[in-house]
């Protein structure tokens, strides 16, 4: 599973990083360190990706396309 953190959606209200410490982590500014990035959730790790995109009220995590 590859998950994509979109930059421009982002707006730090940070429910990621508190729900999910194990895939993401904040800034200085209190953003998602991963805006802009794909990220390889590690196997066994998918309920928690899953978690990411669902809390996220912007929509910014999404699946990342197999071609990222």
């Amino acid at each position: 599973m590859k998950l994509t953190v979109d930059a421009h959606l982002c707006s730090g209200h940070g429910r990621c990083y508190t729900l999910v410490p194990e895939l993401f982590t904040t800034d200085d500014e209190g953003f998602c360190e991963q805006r802009g990035q794909v990220i390889d959730v590690p196997t066994g790790q998918e309920e928690k990706g899953q978690l990411g995109i669902d809390c996220c009220p912007e929509g910014a995590i999404r699946l990342a396309d197999d071609d990222a």
